[in-house]
Protein backbone atom coordinates (compact mmCIF):
# COMPACT_ATOMS: atom_id res chain seq x y z
CA UNK A 1 0.00 0.00 0.00
CA UNK A 2 2.69 2.37 0.73
CA UNK A 3 4.40 1.65 -2.51
CA UNK A 4 1.40 2.43 -4.23
CA UNK A 5 0.95 5.61 -2.45
CA UNK A 6 4.02 6.63 -3.53
CA UNK A 7 3.91 6.09 -7.35
CA UNK A 8 0.31 7.72 -6.98
CA UNK A 9 1.75 10.80 -5.23
CA UNK A 10 5.06 10.97 -7.50
CA UNK A 11 2.77 10.54 -10.58
CA UNK A 12 0.73 13.41 -9.13
CA UNK A 13 3.57 15.31 -8.11
CA UNK A 14 4.63 15.22 -11.76
CA UNK A 15 1.33 16.02 -13.64
CA UNK A 16 1.15 19.14 -11.34
CA UNK A 17 4.98 20.24 -12.27
CA UNK A 18 3.94 19.73 -16.11
CA UNK A 19 0.90 21.66 -15.81
CA UNK A 20 2.93 24.18 -13.87
CA UNK A 21 5.19 24.62 -16.45
CA UNK A 22 2.98 24.38 -19.36
CA UNK A 23 0.92 27.56 -17.29
CA UNK A 24 4.30 29.51 -17.26
CA UNK A 25 5.20 28.74 -20.78
CA UNK A 26 1.73 30.24 -21.87
CA UNK A 27 2.06 32.96 -19.76
CA UNK A 28 -0.98 32.43 -17.68
CA UNK A 29 0.61 34.93 -14.74
CA UNK A 30 0.85 37.74 -17.61
CA UNK A 31 -1.20 40.73 -17.89
CA UNK A 32 -3.01 40.86 -21.27
CA UNK A 33 -2.22 44.41 -22.04
CA UNK A 34 -3.78 43.67 -25.93
CA UNK A 35 -7.12 43.22 -24.54
CA UNK A 36 -7.54 46.96 -22.90
CA UNK A 37 -8.93 48.40 -25.96
CA UNK A 38 -11.78 46.10 -25.13
CA UNK A 39 -12.66 48.21 -22.43
CA UNK A 40 -15.07 50.65 -22.80
CA UNK A 41 -13.19 53.51 -20.85
CA UNK A 42 -9.83 52.72 -22.71
CA UNK A 43 -9.83 56.01 -25.10
CA UNK A 44 -12.87 58.02 -23.20
CA UNK A 45 -10.04 60.03 -21.17
CA UNK A 46 -8.75 61.62 -24.35
CA UNK A 47 -10.05 65.06 -25.47
CA UNK A 48 -10.08 64.66 -29.33
CA UNK A 49 -13.40 62.96 -30.30
CA UNK A 50 -11.28 61.50 -33.47
CA UNK A 51 -8.77 59.28 -31.76
CA UNK A 52 -11.64 57.93 -29.03
CA UNK A 53 -13.98 56.97 -32.31
CA UNK A 54 -10.90 55.26 -33.90
CA UNK A 55 -10.40 53.44 -30.31
CA UNK A 56 -14.07 52.22 -31.61
CA UNK A 57 -13.24 51.56 -35.05
CA UNK A 58 -10.40 49.52 -34.21
CA UNK A 59 -12.51 46.86 -32.84
CA UNK A 60 -14.27 45.92 -36.14
CA UNK A 61 -14.05 42.75 -37.76
CA UNK A 62 -10.99 42.90 -40.14
CA UNK A 63 -9.12 40.27 -42.26
CA UNK A 64 -6.54 37.91 -40.33
CA UNK A 65 -6.51 40.00 -37.48
CA UNK A 66 -4.31 42.00 -39.43
CA UNK A 67 -5.54 45.83 -38.49
CA UNK A 68 -4.72 47.57 -41.65
CA UNK A 69 -6.09 50.60 -40.71
CA UNK A 70 -4.11 54.14 -40.75
CA UNK A 71 -6.00 57.32 -39.35
CA UNK A 72 -4.79 60.89 -40.43
CA UNK A 73 -6.13 63.71 -37.80
CA UNK A 74 -6.44 67.02 -40.08
CA UNK A 75 -4.56 69.34 -38.66
CA UNK A 76 -6.74 72.28 -39.85
CA UNK A 77 -9.93 71.03 -38.88
CA UNK A 78 -10.26 69.00 -35.21
CA UNK A 79 -13.37 67.78 -36.91
CA UNK A 80 -11.83 66.26 -39.65
CA UNK A 81 -10.58 62.21 -40.45
CA UNK A 82 -9.51 60.58 -42.83
CA UNK A 83 -8.82 56.61 -43.10
CA UNK A 84 -6.21 55.13 -44.82
CA UNK A 85 -5.85 51.02 -45.59
CA UNK A 86 -2.24 49.93 -44.34
CA UNK A 87 -0.68 48.55 -47.22
CA UNK A 88 2.25 47.32 -45.19
CA UNK A 89 -0.43 44.99 -43.51
CA UNK A 90 -1.87 42.68 -46.57
CA UNK A 91 -1.99 39.10 -46.80
CA UNK A 92 -1.18 39.05 -50.01
CA UNK A 93 -1.63 35.10 -50.43
CA UNK A 94 -5.06 34.86 -49.27
CA UNK A 95 -6.16 38.09 -50.69
CA UNK A 96 -4.02 39.02 -53.82
CA UNK A 97 -6.61 41.40 -55.03
CA UNK A 98 -6.70 42.90 -51.86
CA UNK A 99 -11.09 42.83 -51.68
CA UNK A 100 -10.91 41.66 -48.23
CA UNK A 101 -8.68 44.35 -47.03
CA UNK A 102 -11.50 47.11 -48.52
CA UNK A 103 -13.90 45.23 -46.94
CA UNK A 104 -12.11 45.31 -43.24
CA UNK A 105 -11.75 49.07 -43.94
CA UNK A 106 -15.99 49.66 -44.40
CA UNK A 107 -15.82 47.92 -41.22
CA UNK A 108 -13.85 50.26 -39.19
CA UNK A 109 -16.13 52.84 -40.75
CA UNK A 110 -19.27 51.48 -39.70
CA UNK A 111 -18.05 50.92 -35.82
CA UNK A 112 -17.15 54.83 -36.24
CA UNK A 113 -20.73 55.84 -37.29
CA UNK A 114 -22.10 53.37 -34.36
CA UNK A 115 -19.65 55.12 -31.76
CA UNK A 116 -20.28 58.80 -33.07
CA UNK A 117 -23.47 58.29 -32.32
CA UNK A 118 -23.65 57.04 -28.39
CA UNK A 119 -20.47 59.85 -28.29
CA UNK A 120 -23.14 62.59 -29.82
CA UNK A 121 -21.52 63.14 -33.54
CA UNK A 122 -22.80 62.02 -37.18
CA UNK A 123 -19.93 61.13 -38.29
CA UNK A 124 -20.16 61.75 -42.26
CA UNK A 125 -18.30 59.43 -44.39
CA UNK A 126 -17.37 60.22 -47.53
CA UNK A 127 -15.77 57.50 -49.85
CA UNK A 128 -12.44 57.77 -51.75
CA UNK A 129 -13.12 61.65 -51.46
CA UNK A 130 -10.16 61.44 -53.64
CA UNK A 131 -11.11 59.15 -55.96
CA UNK A 132 -10.68 55.20 -56.45
CA UNK A 133 -7.08 53.53 -56.53
CA UNK A 134 -5.06 53.37 -59.36
CA UNK A 135 -4.86 49.40 -59.57
CA UNK A 136 -2.11 48.92 -61.98
CA UNK A 137 0.02 50.08 -58.52
CA UNK A 138 -2.49 49.24 -56.16
CA UNK A 139 0.09 49.50 -52.76
CA UNK A 140 1.56 52.98 -53.80
CA UNK A 141 -2.18 54.76 -53.94
CA UNK A 142 -3.14 52.99 -50.89
CA UNK A 143 -0.45 55.12 -49.47
CA UNK A 144 -1.33 58.14 -51.36
CA UNK A 145 -5.33 58.30 -51.62
CA UNK A 146 -7.91 57.89 -48.26
CA UNK A 147 -10.57 55.44 -47.92
CA UNK A 148 -12.61 57.66 -46.30
CA UNK A 149 -13.11 61.18 -45.29
CA UNK A 150 -14.93 61.40 -42.33
CA UNK A 151 -16.45 64.57 -40.77
CA UNK A 152 -18.17 65.06 -37.44
CA UNK A 153 -20.52 67.62 -36.56
CA UNK A 154 -22.25 67.97 -32.90
CA UNK A 155 -25.37 66.14 -32.34
CA UNK A 156 -27.84 65.29 -29.64
CA UNK A 157 -26.08 61.39 -27.80
CA UNK A 158 -28.70 58.66 -28.72
CA UNK A 159 -28.08 54.82 -26.95
CA UNK A 160 -27.77 53.23 -30.12
CA UNK A 161 -28.65 49.22 -29.45
CA UNK A 162 -25.75 48.42 -31.31
CA UNK A 163 -23.21 50.29 -29.09
CA UNK A 164 -22.49 47.49 -26.57
CA UNK A 165 -22.28 44.86 -28.94
CA UNK A 166 -19.27 46.60 -30.19
CA UNK A 167 -17.57 45.32 -27.29
CA UNK A 168 -18.14 41.56 -27.73
CA UNK A 169 -16.56 39.55 -29.54
CA UNK A 170 -16.89 40.07 -33.81
CA UNK A 171 -16.60 36.69 -34.62
CA UNK A 172 -17.52 33.31 -32.83
CA UNK A 173 -15.84 30.37 -34.28
CA UNK A 174 -17.52 27.68 -31.78
CA UNK A 175 -20.49 26.00 -32.22
CA UNK A 176 -24.25 26.94 -32.95
CA UNK A 177 -27.37 25.24 -31.88
CA UNK A 178 -29.30 23.89 -34.34
CA UNK A 179 -32.01 26.41 -34.38
CA UNK A 180 -31.97 28.72 -37.64
CA UNK A 181 -32.88 32.96 -36.86
CA UNK A 182 -36.70 33.34 -37.00
CA UNK A 183 -38.70 34.82 -39.55
CA UNK A 184 -38.46 37.97 -37.60
CA UNK A 185 -34.63 37.76 -37.07
CA UNK A 186 -34.05 37.41 -40.89
CA UNK A 187 -36.47 40.42 -41.63
CA UNK A 188 -34.31 42.63 -39.80
CA UNK A 189 -31.00 41.32 -41.44
CA UNK A 190 -32.87 41.97 -45.11
CA UNK A 191 -33.34 45.58 -44.09
CA UNK A 192 -29.91 46.21 -43.52
CA UNK A 193 -28.61 47.12 -46.85
CA UNK A 194 -28.89 50.90 -47.21
CA UNK A 195 -28.19 50.97 -50.68
CA UNK A 196 -29.78 49.18 -53.85
CA UNK A 197 -26.22 47.95 -54.74
CA UNK A 198 -25.99 46.10 -51.38
CA UNK A 199 -27.96 42.41 -50.93
CA UNK A 200 -28.23 40.23 -48.04
CA UNK A 201 -29.42 36.43 -48.40
CA UNK A 202 -29.83 33.92 -45.97
CA UNK A 203 -30.20 30.40 -45.82
CA UNK A 204 -31.82 27.72 -43.67
CA UNK A 205 -32.90 25.12 -46.23
CA UNK A 206 -31.17 21.75 -45.64
CA UNK A 207 -30.43 21.36 -49.38
CA UNK A 208 -28.45 24.69 -49.20
CA UNK A 209 -26.82 23.96 -45.56
CA UNK A 210 -25.71 21.03 -47.21
CA UNK A 211 -24.48 22.73 -50.57
CA UNK A 212 -22.80 25.68 -49.22
CA UNK A 213 -21.31 22.92 -46.44
CA UNK A 214 -19.73 21.25 -49.26
CA UNK A 215 -18.38 24.30 -50.95
CA UNK A 216 -16.94 25.23 -47.69
CA UNK A 217 -15.16 21.96 -47.00
CA UNK A 218 -13.95 21.77 -50.31
CA UNK A 219 -12.59 25.58 -50.50
CA UNK A 220 -10.88 24.58 -46.63
CA UNK A 221 -8.98 21.48 -48.09
CA UNK A 222 -7.58 23.37 -51.09
CA UNK A 223 -6.10 25.74 -48.50
CA UNK A 224 -4.99 23.45 -46.19
CA UNK A 225 -3.13 21.81 -49.51
CA UNK A 226 -1.55 25.14 -50.39
CA UNK A 227 1.61 25.29 -48.59
CA UNK A 228 2.04 29.75 -48.88
CA UNK A 229 -1.42 29.73 -47.81
CA UNK A 230 -0.82 28.24 -44.60
CA UNK A 231 2.97 29.42 -44.26
CA UNK A 232 1.33 32.92 -44.34
CA UNK A 233 -1.73 32.02 -41.82
CA UNK A 234 1.35 30.37 -39.63
CA UNK A 235 3.88 33.31 -39.46
CA UNK A 236 1.01 35.60 -37.62
CA UNK A 237 0.39 32.71 -34.77
CA UNK A 238 0.82 34.43 -31.67
CA UNK A 239 1.60 31.19 -28.98
CA UNK A 240 1.30 32.47 -26.00
CA UNK A 241 0.83 35.46 -23.83
CA UNK A 242 4.57 37.06 -24.52
CA UNK A 243 3.82 37.01 -28.14
CA UNK A 244 0.03 38.62 -27.92
CA UNK A 245 1.21 41.58 -26.09
CA UNK A 246 4.35 41.83 -27.67
CA UNK A 247 2.45 41.96 -31.57
CA UNK A 248 -1.04 42.35 -30.82
CA UNK A 249 -2.22 41.76 -33.75
CA UNK A 250 -2.78 38.38 -35.62
CA UNK A 251 -3.82 34.70 -34.51
CA UNK A 252 -4.29 33.15 -31.41
CA UNK A 253 -5.54 29.96 -29.47
CA UNK A 254 -8.65 32.22 -29.07
CA UNK A 255 -9.54 31.51 -32.68
CA UNK A 256 -9.75 28.08 -31.65
CA UNK A 257 -12.27 28.53 -29.15
CA UNK A 258 -9.87 28.10 -26.23
CA UNK A 259 -10.46 30.10 -22.87
CA UNK A 260 -9.69 30.29 -19.64
CA UNK A 261 -7.49 28.09 -18.05
CA UNK A 262 -7.46 25.61 -21.09
CA UNK A 263 -6.52 28.65 -23.35
CA UNK A 264 -3.31 28.85 -21.17
CA UNK A 265 -2.08 25.09 -21.40
CA UNK A 266 -2.66 24.90 -25.14
CA UNK A 267 -0.50 28.01 -25.41
CA UNK A 268 1.94 26.28 -22.94
CA UNK A 269 1.98 22.93 -25.02
CA UNK A 270 2.19 25.21 -28.12
CA UNK A 271 5.19 27.32 -26.94
CA UNK A 272 6.79 23.88 -26.07
CA UNK A 273 5.91 21.96 -29.21
CA UNK A 274 5.88 24.63 -31.45
CA UNK A 275 5.22 21.71 -34.31
CA UNK A 276 1.90 20.91 -33.12
CA UNK A 277 0.34 24.13 -34.88
CA UNK A 278 2.88 24.41 -37.82
CA UNK A 279 2.62 22.40 -41.17
CA UNK A 280 0.51 19.31 -41.56
CA UNK A 281 -0.25 19.49 -38.09
CA UNK A 282 -1.83 23.25 -38.84
CA UNK A 283 -3.54 22.27 -41.83
CA UNK A 284 -5.24 18.99 -40.15
CA UNK A 285 -6.48 21.44 -37.12
CA UNK A 286 -7.88 24.05 -39.44
CA UNK A 287 -9.98 21.50 -41.73
CA UNK A 288 -10.86 19.65 -38.00
CA UNK A 289 -12.30 23.39 -36.71
CA UNK A 290 -13.67 24.08 -40.05
CA UNK A 291 -15.65 20.34 -40.02
CA UNK A 292 -17.28 21.29 -36.56
CA UNK A 293 -17.95 24.76 -37.64
CA UNK A 294 -19.97 23.50 -40.38
CA UNK A 295 -21.75 20.46 -38.70
CA UNK A 296 -23.19 22.70 -36.30
CA UNK A 297 -24.47 25.39 -38.25
CA UNK A 298 -28.26 26.01 -38.84
CA UNK A 299 -28.02 29.23 -41.48
CA UNK A 300 -25.55 31.08 -44.01
CA UNK A 301 -25.55 34.40 -45.17
CA UNK A 302 -24.40 36.01 -47.86
CA UNK A 303 -23.59 39.94 -49.04
CA UNK A 304 -23.61 40.44 -52.38
CA UNK A 305 -22.91 43.78 -54.72
CA UNK A 306 -24.37 44.48 -58.06
CA UNK A 307 -20.50 45.56 -58.94
CA UNK A 308 -16.93 45.04 -57.70
CA UNK A 309 -15.66 48.34 -57.67
CA UNK A 310 -13.48 49.43 -54.13
CA UNK A 311 -15.99 51.61 -53.10
CA UNK A 312 -18.31 48.33 -53.38
CA UNK A 313 -15.75 46.48 -51.41
CA UNK A 314 -15.93 49.17 -48.45
CA UNK A 315 -19.57 49.48 -48.35
CA UNK A 316 -19.73 45.87 -47.75
CA UNK A 317 -18.15 45.70 -45.23
CA UNK A 318 -19.70 48.25 -43.68
CA UNK A 319 -23.15 46.33 -43.82
CA UNK A 320 -21.05 43.37 -42.44
CA UNK A 321 -20.30 45.38 -39.50
CA UNK A 322 -24.54 46.02 -39.07
CA UNK A 323 -24.91 42.78 -39.37
CA UNK A 324 -22.53 41.96 -36.71
CA UNK A 325 -23.86 44.55 -34.15
CA UNK A 326 -27.42 43.43 -35.54
CA UNK A 327 -26.82 39.74 -34.73
CA UNK A 328 -25.61 40.60 -31.30
CA UNK A 329 -28.31 43.05 -30.24
CA UNK A 330 -30.47 39.49 -31.08
CA UNK A 331 -28.52 36.89 -29.44
CA UNK A 332 -27.30 35.45 -32.30
CA UNK A 333 -23.02 35.34 -33.47
CA UNK A 334 -21.63 35.24 -37.03
CA UNK A 335 -17.79 33.69 -38.31
CA UNK A 336 -17.28 34.88 -42.16
CA UNK A 337 -16.10 31.32 -44.23
CA UNK A 338 -14.12 33.38 -46.44
CA UNK A 339 -11.69 30.56 -48.03
CA UNK A 340 -14.39 29.94 -51.12
CA UNK A 341 -14.11 33.51 -51.76
CA UNK A 342 -10.12 33.75 -51.87
CA UNK A 343 -8.73 34.64 -55.32
CA UNK A 344 -5.32 32.80 -55.61
CA UNK A 345 -5.33 30.10 -58.61
CA UNK A 346 -6.22 27.04 -56.82
CA UNK A 347 -9.39 28.29 -55.58
CA UNK A 348 -10.86 29.54 -58.92
CA UNK A 349 -13.01 26.66 -59.18
CA UNK A 350 -14.90 26.57 -56.50
CA UNK A 351 -15.00 30.48 -56.22
CA UNK A 352 -16.72 30.11 -60.03
CA UNK A 353 -18.89 27.92 -59.00
CA UNK A 354 -19.65 29.41 -55.66
CA UNK A 355 -20.65 33.02 -57.86
CA UNK A 356 -22.48 31.01 -60.66
CA UNK A 357 -24.60 29.13 -57.53
CA UNK A 358 -24.91 32.30 -55.64
CA UNK A 359 -24.81 35.21 -57.02
CA UNK A 360 -27.23 36.86 -59.81
CA UNK A 361 -25.58 37.82 -63.06
CA UNK A 362 -23.41 40.69 -62.62
CA UNK A 363 -23.06 40.74 -59.22
CA UNK A 364 -20.09 39.86 -56.36
CA UNK A 365 -20.03 37.85 -53.70
CA UNK A 366 -18.33 40.02 -51.13
CA UNK A 367 -18.70 37.48 -47.86
CA UNK A 368 -20.12 34.32 -47.03
CA UNK A 369 -20.95 33.58 -43.21
CA UNK A 370 -22.34 31.61 -40.54
CA UNK A 371 -24.93 32.09 -38.49
CA UNK A 372 -26.84 31.59 -35.27
CA UNK A 373 -27.15 31.09 -31.60
CA UNK A 374 -23.68 30.32 -30.32
CA UNK A 375 -23.50 27.76 -27.38
CA UNK A 376 -21.17 29.81 -25.45
CA UNK A 377 -19.48 33.08 -25.88
CA UNK A 378 -16.48 33.85 -27.79
CA UNK A 379 -13.48 35.55 -26.11
CA UNK A 380 -12.13 39.00 -27.75
CA UNK A 381 -8.79 38.98 -30.10
CA UNK A 382 -6.11 40.89 -29.65
CA UNK A 383 -5.87 44.56 -30.67
CA UNK A 384 -3.29 47.58 -30.78
CA UNK A 385 -2.75 50.47 -29.05
CA UNK A 386 -4.89 53.12 -30.19
CA UNK A 387 -2.15 55.73 -31.02
CA UNK A 388 -0.21 53.32 -33.22
CA UNK A 389 -3.03 53.57 -35.73
CA UNK A 390 -2.33 57.29 -35.76
CA UNK A 391 -0.51 58.55 -38.75
CA UNK A 392 2.14 61.55 -38.09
Amino acid sequence: MKIFIKIVSGAAGFIFLLLLVLFILGGGFMKRSYLEPWNKNYASKDTDPRVRLTAAGMLAANNHNMQPWKVKLDKQDPMVFYLYADSLRTTKEVDPLYRQMMITQGTFLEYVRVAGEKEGFHAEIDIFPEGEYEEDDILSSMVKKPVAKVTLSPVKPEESPLYNGMYLADTNRGNYTMEAPDSSQISRFLKLPDQDRLSIKLYTEKADLDKIGNYVMESAKIEAGVTRVMDESNAIFRANEKEKNKYRWGYSVEGQGASGFKRVLLQGLITMFPSINEGKGASENFIHYTKTAVDHTAAYAVITTSGNTRTDQVLSGMLYSRMILTGHSLGLAMQPLSQVLEEYPEMKQPYDDFRNDYAGQGQSVQMLLRIGKPETSAPNSMRRDVMSFIME
